[in-house]
């Protein structure tokens, strides 16, 4: 018998927020694309167009198909025009995973939050996602694969960003909700992995800093932050087959710093 593999040979994914190399998004769009997924990758911005192009080259380097897009997923266009392009770009009619990984934040004092931030924040941390979703299911076949990426925030009260904590509690809630009509409609599974503190651009300068250490007090697997390795694991197990019996869930992909 043949040993079980994480094998995403012929399968295509669409992963959000993947433009910048040392974030979560890129490693994980470069752990599908290194077990044989073709791999769409997002970003928003101009300014984030030259780090972009360097996930692309590091995806290439690995024999991968890959495509870059630059837009919006806050707007039903810019999900559209991702969709769009994602099949026109490997010539195909199905999308097989969705990684709705895009996010923004807005650290600082609730009351000072002015009211463009606050819904900025929700348009693309559960709107977008939504809309990605509108736009991508009716192209993913039976056994295809959508994965959030939360946040312990939406279980710990992080309070050094309520509105953010708010934003990715409701994107909990919506992969349980959407997990019926998802699954025995379409056949796809829809879960939600929620990182603790990970070294990325969000990652404060100083090591030393209240935060990480609030966070590295609550870790139990190690007394460290997690990397972006230890959530691209996670999610190449969801996007894999193995995954089959798994929806709607909420995976603490934080060394242990909330319990599910």
């Amino acid at each position: 018998m043949a040993p079980d593999t994480l094998s995403l040979e012929g399968k295509i994914a669409i992963v959000t927020g993947s433009g910048k190399e040392n974030g979560i998004g890129a490693a994980i769009a470069t752990a599908l694309a290194r077990n044989g997924c073709s791999v769409a990758i997002n970003h928003v911005s101009d300014a984030s167009g030259h780090r972009a192009a360097k996930v692309e080259a590091t995806i290439k380097s690995l024999g991968a198909r890959v495509v870059t897009i630059q837009a919006d997923i806050s707007t039903v266009d810019g999900a559209k025009e991702i969709v769009k392009r994602t099949l026109s770009a490997f010539n195909s009619s199905k999308i097989d995973i969705l990684v709705n990984n895009a996010a923004v934040a807005a650290h600082g004092i609730t009351l000072d939050i002015s009211p463009e931030a606050m819904e900025r924040i929700f348009r693309v941390n559960v709107f977008g996602p939504l809309f990605m979703i509108q736009e991508t299911v009716p192209f993913m076949p039976r056994g295809g694969r959508i994965i959030n990426t939360g946040a312990t925030a939406s279980k710990t009260g992080f309070v050094h960003d309520p509105v953010y904590a708010a934003s990715k509690a409701a994107m909990d809630q919506m992969s349980f909700a959407l997990s019926m009509e998802l699954g025995r409609k379409y056949g796809l599974t829809i879960n939600t992995i929620a990182p603790g503190s990970v070294k990325t651009d969000n990652f404060p300068d100083d090591p030393n800093s209240p935060v990480v250490q609030a966070f590295i007090d609550l870790t139990r697997a190690e007394a460290r932050a997690g990397n972006v390795e230890d959530i691209a694991d996670v999610a190449l197990f969801l996007a894999s087959e193995k995954s089959r019996w798994l929806t709607g869930q909420y995976i603490s992909a934080s060394g242990g710093v909330t319990g599910g």
